[in-house]
């Protein structure tokens, strides 16, 4: 077969896959050859009475746990702790089947919540094969100076890559001056302003907000990341519903999976050099594909459920969202091989 034909038949493969039933299961333990390249947000914070002594962030916005919690949908697996040893190891195992390769963890700062766990979901996503990047939020009194520190201290855990939450709340010459101080770490700017990033000192760009930032916008930013010499990060998702969690009206819908699709479709066809996910379970902001129960009630309390996603209805469309990750897994990996092997 002629290689322009080729090529042109696996970008086709890739762009216009069609929305069903996902090629292989996450079920199957399968791993894909574009893990490396694919980093999933995950959150940490979460706590229940029994194992915390509160349930924390369940809770946010005067909810009141376990039937009512902060989120639009309700975890198959029930409110739980992010301190529990099974949970977390459960997590991994589902990130690892997924294809995914690498779990940014959401850090708060130095003695924050977050950060005493870290080292607790380290230990977890390690035993999946999987890497660890640091998510790095605006804590209060945040600085580059203090970013620096932080970054030299989640070193020594063997962290080498960080995705910095709302970098222009400072100007890109604080952060260039930190940049330049790292050494053997990759820090991602999370903007569509590749200007900024470059004169940031960053490696790359990423957008991880869903709204701001649909599956169109990717051929721009990773266009303009590749001419500045930056890696292009953009983040996929399901979804945003925080109206339970955060009070935010505003809606992307999930459209039964079709949302995420077009994203995925829109971060292989922008030629990302990663794809980051938002989120594995971000369920304040109801970005998650962490299983959801498949049952709308919880008590007085009703719930969105991923009935339809993909045609799969019931117990079958809670692991939907996870499924369709392996799918895409698999697609972003042979459109990568594809540009190796026959160039962009």
């Amino acid at each position: 077969m002629p290689k322009p034909l080729l090529r042109l038949l696996v970008a086709l493969a890739a762009l216009l896959a069609p929305v069903g039933l996902p090629a292989e299961s996450h079920a199957t333990g399968e791993r894909h050859p574009a893990a490396a390249q694919l980093s999933i947000f995950y959150y940490p914070w979460y706590g229940t009475a029994s194992a915390d002594g509160a349930y924390t962030h369940w809770a946010q916005r005067g909810h009141l746990p376990p039937d009512d919690i902060a989120a639009g949908f309700y975890p198959a697996r029930g409110v739980y702790s992010s301190s529990d040893a099974n949970v977390l190891d459960t997590q991994m195992a589902e990130i690892a089947r997924a294809g995914v390769g690498e779990v940014a963890v959401s850090w708060w700062g130095p003695g924050s919540l977050e950060s005493g766990r870290l080292p607790l979901v380290a230990a977890a996503a390690r035993a999946h094969g999987l890497a660890v990047a640091v998510h790095l939020e605006p804590y209060p009194g945040r600085s580059a100076e203090s970013t620096r520190d932080d970054i030299s201290a989640l070193s020594a855990l063997g962290i080498r890559t960080f995705y910095l939450y709302q970098p222009q709340d400072l100007p890109a010459d604080d952060w260039a001056a930190m940049n330049a101080r790292l050494a053997h770490v990759t820090v991602y700017a999370q903007t569509g302003l590749v200007g900024f990033a470059r004169r940031g000192g960053f490696a790359g760009v990423y957008t991880y907000d869903l709204v701001t930032y649909p599956g169109s916008s990717f051929a721009r930013i990773c266009a303009a990341a590749h001419a500045n010499g930056l890696l292009c990060a953009p983040s996929v998702g399901p979804g945003y519903d925080a109206r339970r969690g955060s009070g935010d009206t505003r809606v992307k819908p999930r459209r039964d999976g079709a949302t995420y699709d077009a994203m995925w479709r829109g971060a292989i066809a922008a030629r990302a050099d990663r794809v980051t996910i938002t989120s594995y379970n971000e369920w304040h902001e109801g970005t998650q594909i962490e299983p959801a129960a498949s049952v709308p009630r919880r008590g007085a309390y009703r719930y969105a459920t991923y009935d339809g996603a993909y045609g799969l209805r019931g117990v079958a469309a809670e692991t939907a969202y996870l499924d369709r990750t392996a799918y895409w897994a698999k697609a972003f990996a042979d459109a990568s091989l594809a540009r190796i092997l026959y160039g962009p």
